[in-house]
């Protein structure tokens, strides 16, 4: 391969709006922010080098044996970050790119497209949250940031609007429409920027030249052309390439390889639909494509469930593509039945946990309403034993292949329930158990509210709730009483009490999963007062003491000490006789 006649911006531009550019299957999808955008257009006109580029030129006979994607136009957050499969007529050779999508894809979004990321303390689901942007130049200053020198912004078009002393900005994209350069004279005169300060004028003057330089004259898309039509030289030549720059996750190599692979599906659609399907169950997971790839060779027992090349070669791809619906289905029981246990996309610390929870659910042929019906209780209740205690030791984290496969092995032979307590005694791999010490449970005691473990350690305490309604992590004795030290010395308690209330509130002998409803109704109330609103008699507030491990002893604010000592004592002994008995 040799350099190419390099390209201007704006050619290379026109050909992706004529879908003359696209993107093969191997490529993954637009990744780059804001930040990196604007970053690369100051570079641009900075007059620095954007690197290589490399493209492979398909031949019109061979552009069906490959499957090929559009250029992400408009970025949405949300509702638009995958790429569209190119319609593909057969009837003129085209142009992949097999390196430098992110950089041309900033380059078409800052010039055509738009970019809507969400706005902070604003709820997923609101559309408002999502405002389209374009980027824009300031004419008047440089950059405040100290490695810029132009100031490039995503606005929307209201704040564009918005113009000052030293604020004037220009939709980067009207440059297009710019075809000669005594248009950007006319431009400056008609928005008066010719009449203002003379420095200011200068700048204004230099700074849209220069932007009109670099994308309709400067040869600066300096590029390779592979004309290769071997997909196996092709994928070489991609790894090789991508293996610097925004790392390149093996899920996006091995899904690529994947595509071009199966024959009746396509598996880069079918995966991240799937992903996307899975995120949306229950509260909401974060789950991604290493995931589903990971536990594909995980349920076809493939020997060796590393993330290699090797392992995604046409046989293993046929296994996986002939098996996916009971794959798909494994892994959609599996999420549903965490999701059921109470966790979600900040409580499941873990994503792994999914796998062999979802293998045990495929040999098991994937039993129907496994989620819900009385007859697999106790399966649930050791599944989610595993879960929890799996999560809370960690074994998943650091090289979780290595627990994966004994897990796996252990599983298999023993499908007849789901086998927790075998696990618990006979999973040792290094330092990877699901065995817990004495010491180690003490330390369960100092969980904070906040924690990223604290739910994981209370979803053991109360094994029985109902998490598919509404539920709190709720302190007992109320925080907002607990942590000011003004309220309390109004309760007229000690100095010294009033220190151990403030250092303790939140440990886990202080909190409770409670029923969302009932939580909003008890809100700042004394514990006391509010456990005689909840329980009408000697029986109801008995029943709530052994629900919550509650210790029969006075629960005045002045005694919180001594029901935190008496309460942790209550959680130790349940905590012990769970993992370590």
């Amino acid at each position: 391969m040799a350099f190419e006649r390099p390209l201007t911006i704006k050619e290379v531009i026109n050909d992706i709006h004529r879908k003359r550019y696209l993107l093969p299957a191997i490529q993954r999808e637009f990744v780059w922010d804001t930040e990196q955008i604007e970053t690369l257009f100051d570079s641009l006109l900075r007059g620095y080098p954007v690197g290589a580029f490399l493209f492979w030129y398909v031949n019109k006979e061979n552009i069906h044996k490959f499957k090929f994607y559009e250029f992400l136009r408009d970025y949405h957050e949300r509702d638009n970050t995958h790429n569209v499969e190119a319609d593909i007529s057969g009837e003129e050779d085209i142009i992949a790119i097999l390196d430098g999508q992110q950089r041309l894809t900033s380059l078409y979004v800052g010039l055509k497209g738009t970019y809507a990321y969400k706005l902070p303390r604003m709820r997923v689901d609101n559309d408002l949250a999502y405002p389209k942007r374009q980027l824009y130049l300031n004419l008047l200053r440089e950059s405040e940031d100290y490695d810029m020198t132009y100031e490039f912004k995503f606005l929307t078009e209201k704040e564009a609007d918005t113009q000052s002393e030293d604020t004037f900005w220009f939709k980067v994209g009207d440059i297009l429409n710019f075809k000669e350069t005594y248009e950007i004279n006319d431009y400056l005169y008609e928005n008066e920027l010719n009449l203002a300060d003379k420095e200011k004028a200068k700048f204004a003057n230099k700074t849209l030249f220069k932007l009109h330089n670099a994308i309709h004259e400067t040869l600066c898309i300096n590029y390779y052309l592979e004309k290769s039509q071997e997909l196996e030289k092709v994928l070489n030549i991609f790894i090789r390439v991508n293996s610097g720059g925004t790392p390149l996750s093996y899920s996006d190599l091995l899904l690529s390889i994947a595509t071009a692979q199966w024959e009746q599906r396509d598996a880069r659609k079918t995966i991240t639909s799937f992903v996307d399907e899975l995120n949306n169950i229950g509260d909401g997971f974060d789950f991604n494509k290493d995931l589903i790839l990971k536990t594909c060779l995980v349920l076809c027992d493939f020997n060796d469930i590393a993330f290699k090349v090797d392992n995604f070669d046409s046989a293993t791809m046929l296994l996986i593509e002939q098996a996916w619906d009971d794959i798909s289905q494994a892994i959609r029981l599996a999420v549903q039945l965490v999701s059921s246990f109470g966790f979600n996309y900040k409580t499941l610390t873990a994503n792994y946990v999914i796998i062999p929870i979802a293998y045990y659910l495929y040999k098991k042929t994937n039993p129907h309403n496994f989620v819900d019906s009385y007859k697999y209780i106790g399966e649930r209740r050791d599944i989610q034993k595993f879960a929890t205690v799996a999560l809370l030791k960690r074994i998943f984290g650091g090289q979780p292949d290595i627990v994966l496969k004994p897990i796996r092995e252990i599983i298999k032979k023993n499908l007849d329930s789901f086998p927790f307590e075998i696990l618990k005694q006979d999973l040792k791999v290094t330092n990877k158990t699901l065995r817990f010490t004495e010491e180690e449970v003490e330390e369960l005691l100092w969980t904070k509210y906040g924690n990223r473990y604290t739910f994981s350690v209370l979803a053991l305490l109360y094994p029985h709730i109902d998490y598919k309604s509404s539920f709190h992590q709720d302190h007992i004795f109320p925080k907002s009483l607990l942590k000011s030290r003004t309220k309390l010395r109004k309760e007229g308690l000690s100095q010294e009490t009033i220190d151990y209330c403030v250092e303790s509130y939140d440990y886990i002998g202080n909190l409770q999963l409670i029923e969302g409803v009932p939580n909003l109704e008890k809100s700042n109330k004394k514990f006391d007062e509010w456990l005689n609103v909840i329980c009408r008699n000697d029986e109801e507030r008995e029943a709530y003491r052994k629900k919550h491990m509650i210790p029969d002893i006075e629960l005045s604010l002045g005694n919180f000490e001594e029901f935190m000592t008496e309460r942790e004592s209550l959680i130790r002994e349940k905590l012990l006789n769970i993992l370590v008995g």
